[in-house]
């Protein structure tokens, strides 16, 4: 076993397999194939996708500033993903990938369209949807992560803690503030969205796209 296997090994068994039973289902190899055709996508995409998530924790400090452990958290978690942010804008230049737009993916509004309009209940849908994004971020870095160089191998498998430890966040705060029963039937309803996003055609690869139509 190499190293690179046997370090995905001892991270498989200290945090995905709680992220696998929270997901309804496993990547599609499909779209692994598509990432693995279409890196310069999947590093753009990404690029994209970690700067929205500071977005997403700088909007939540917004809106819930009654919440001091919420915006505690939302301001590190900020940082956090702009520095992520940054270290792919450095990948993108050490391979020569020209900055240019990428369109968003249905999977964040095709998730937010579950998002309940009224209080509390906004708030527990929005840091389930957080946790669901988070908890499938880290399984994409692990569907992905044999199959790369060494370089971005490295890096994704760098990314899996963070990303872990992101999902735990956002559900831990879910149940801090809301009902517990409420949240259990917000991570069910979410839970069947989500897989449905992931699992049917898209019309476009992205890092959080469902299985491309040209695969």
């Amino acid at each position: 076993m190499t190293p690179k296997q046997s370090d995905i090994t001892t991270r498989r068994a200290a945090v995905l397999p709680e992220i696998h039973e929270f997901l309804g289902c496993r990547t599609p190899d499909a779209w692994v194939a598509s990432a693995l055709d279409q890196q310069d996508v999947m590093l753009l995409d990404h690029k994209n996708c970690e700067f929205k998530a500071a977005s997403t924790a700088l909007s939540l400090i917004a809106r819930y500033g009654q919440h001091l452990d919420l915006i505690n958290y939302m301001s590190r978690l900020a940082r956090e993903e702009l520095v992520h942010h940054e270290q792919v804008l450095r990948l993108l230049k050490r391979r020569k990938i020209a900055l240019r737009p990428v369109s968003a993916s249905r999977y964040a509004s095709g998730l937010r369209a579950v998002v309940r309009t009224h209080e509390p209940h906004k708030l527990t849908d929005t840091l389930v949807v957080g946790a669901f994004i988070e908890a499938r971020s880290c399984e994409r870095f692990e569907a992905m992560v044999p199959h790369l160089d060494e370089e971005l191998g490295r890096f994704y498998f760098g990314l899996l803690k963070s990303e872990a430890r992101h999902f735990q966040n956002y559900l831990r705060f879910a149940y801090q503030y809301g009902e517990a029963a409420d949240v259990d039937r917000s991570i069910e309803r979410v839970r069947l969205v989500e897989r449905e996003l992931i699992e049917s055609p898209d019309s476009e690869f992205r890092f959080h796209s469902g299985v491309p139509l040209a695969a």
